[in-house]
């Protein structure tokens, strides 16, 4: 499988998708909350998760 942008911005959303609705079928908290708060939140630290390893690995292939 090749990972481009786009292929990767989708498994990062369909992830989170997943997430959220599992959150959201369990009832666990308010789906508001989880809506306002969770679901942003598991956006920004994927995102972030994503660059930090994108780039670890631009330099473990440069050394």
């Amino acid at each position: 499988m090749e990972f481009t942008l786009p292929t990767t911005v989708a498994l990062l959303v369909g992830l989170v998708a997943l997430g959220t609705a599992a959150l959201v079928g369990m009832g666990v908290m308010a789906t508001s909350t989880v809506l306002m708060m969770v679901t942003p939140a598991m956006l920004v630290f994927g995102a972030l998760t994503l660059a930090i390893g994108v780039k670890h690995g631009e330099f473990r292939a440069s050394n």
